[in-house]
């Protein structure tokens, strides 16, 4: 298949958008076999079935690579409580926040958890998501936590999304474990972890690591687990404080350390030199009305790569727009349009250790989105507007 009549912004020159004018792509199956100039065009792709775009913008397709997106109820009573003068931490100090979460996912069904999270996942494929990463954590006992783990597997067989799961067994204390976070780590979450390993379940493993949560040294007993398992590791890190989040992911050469508000620049110096995203999340930043905002310069200076996430969820950030998200990180994060484009494409592809995502190269997965816009900065630029013309997943149209 040729793709011609087309702006082609690879993203491969981090610089200046990897922009080809008059362009041409050749797809074969799934993946991307040629792009470039369509006056350079090989001969042998001449009688390729041919599309033409119009002189559209074409861009690698966008990738959330932060979502809670599998969970039961809402937490719109909680929205109000903050607004009128409770911190997330004084909620869930109170057993609201992730707990109340929890009451209702556990007493959700399978078919009700997925039927409520198609609807979530049909607002991110019709702004162009082809990959998004859900995580557990909503159970907290095995029997839930391996039940929202088989409905993030079933979206994929449901929508033509791609799904990549993490388990997120360490997101909080259960009620029946209160003020026992290490009988929790060692009689839950650790055996848990096993279990979907063996169901193949799990494609990573995350933790959250903060105050009202676990400490490094709880998270690092799941992170050792991990490891002998082979499965890569995220963390939840410095959202709201710093308690060595961000240097327990660069120690285990984590694929991404998410939130980061309150990392530092020698947490950021660390996630250089352990190759480690920083995934940032304007979506919680904003809900919570919070004002420390992630390090930005900082991870700029020291050339760490940074991913942008809805981070859709029902308490912290009930966000379902990546475009939108882009938006705020540039004006909340001050990041920039090719930042935020770069956020949610190559490297939201690297915080889910999967390189061949995220930018228009030959042999990377045709995953694509077709824009209605005449530059990419648009899509960062312009609030509750969609411009997307197609999404193409795996080669198809």
């Amino acid at each position: 298949m040729l793709l011609t009549n087309a702006t082609i912004a690879t993203l491969k020159d981090d610089e200046r958008y990897g922009l080809i004018e008059d362009g041409a792509i050749v797809l074969e199956g799934d993946r991307i076999a040629w792009v470039g100039p369509a006056k350079e065009l090989p001969e042998a792709y001449d009688t390729t079935q041919t599309h033409d775009l119009g002189g559209r913008l074409v861009m690698p397709a966008l990738i959330d690579c932060h979502t809670h997106i599998v969970f039961g109820g809402n937490r719109a009573s909680e929205f109000e409580l903050r607004l009128n003068g409770a911190s997330y931490e004084e909620v869930a100090r109170a057993g609201g926040g992730i707990v109340s979460t929890v009451t209702a996912t556990r007493a959700a069904s399978q078919d009700a958890l997925l039927a409520d999270a198609l609807t979530r996942v049909d607002a991110l494929v019709a702004e162009g998501v082809t990959l998004i990463e859900v995580k557990s954590g909503y159970g907290l006992d095995q029997d839930t936590e391996l039940k929202i783990l088989r409905v993030a597997r079933q979206i994929a067989q449901a929508r033509p999304v791609e799904v990549r799961t993490s388990f997120l067994g360490a997101h909080a204390v259960p009620p029946e474990y209160k003020g026992r976070p290490d009988a929790y780590i060692d009689e839950v979450c650790i055996p848990t972890l096993r279990a979907a390993h063996a169901e193949g379940l799990v494609d990573a493993v995350d933790g959250f690591c903060e105050g009202i949560a676990f400490d490094t040294g709880q998270i690092a007993r799941v992170f050792d687990v991990a490891v002998e398992l082979g499965l890569p590791v995220k963390l939840h890190a410095e959202q709201l404080s710093n308690i060595g989040g961000t240097q327990l992911a660069a120690i285990y050469g984590a694929l991404s350390a998410d939130h980061v508000e309150y990392a530092t620049d020698a947490d950021a110096q660390a996630l250089a030199a352990s190759g480690t995203v920083a995934v940032v999340l304007p979506g919680a930043f904003y809900t919570l009305r919070e004002t420390q905002a992630p390090p930005i310069q900082s991870f700029r200076t020291h050339g760490v790569p940074m991913a942008l996430a809805t981070d859709c969820n029902p308490g912290s950030s009930p966000l379902t727009s990546p475009l939108l998200a882009m938006n705020m990180a540039c004006t909340l994060f001050q990041m920039t349009p090719l930042e935020a484009l770069l956020g949610m494409t190559a490297h939201a592809a690297a915080a889910l250790g999967m390189p061949d995502r995220g930018r228009i190269t030959a042999d990377a997965q045709a995953d694509l989105c077709v824009w209605d816009v005449q530059h990419p900065s648009e899509l960062a630029y312009r609030i509750g507007f969609n411009p997307l013309h197609k999404r193409i997943f795996k080669g198809s149209l």
